[in-house]
């Protein structure tokens, strides 16, 4: 899958491990860049809801139309589809199995 960045500080601290650890720390830092490979790697958004990567799910309320994937408690790597245009079922519905390009938000405790 394709990754892209919300800003360029993020796209820098997602990419270097010096800077992923000197900012969300030690575990944090390598689940951030663990994460992002586990997504580089993915064909589809589809793989992501595999178990053990990471419980990968949409989100509702102010933060619809976003996703979530876990890492170090309490923070969530955050991102949306960023194809265009979005792939969606004939319900209006995120069709995961189309969606080849995601554009990360950040890294945030999205509970506080």
């Amino acid at each position: 899958m394709d990754i892209i960045f919300q800003t360029t500080k993020l796209k820098k601290d997602c990419t270097s491990i010096k800077r992923a650890q000197k900012r969300w720390g030690s575990k944090g830092g390598q689940l951030v860049l663990r994460r992002l490979d586990d997504l580089r790697a993915a064909e589809t958004l589809e793989v992501m809801r595999l178990p053990g990567l990471g419980r990968c799910h949409e989100l509702h309320g102010d933060r619809a139309g976003q996703l979530s994937l876990d890492l170090d408690h309490p923070y969530r790597l955050l991102f949306q589809p960023a194809d265009d245009p979005v792939p969606r079922k004939p319900d209006g519905g995120l069709d995961w199995p189309r969606v080849t390009v995601v554009r990360i938000l950040g890294v945030v405790d999205i509970h506080g």
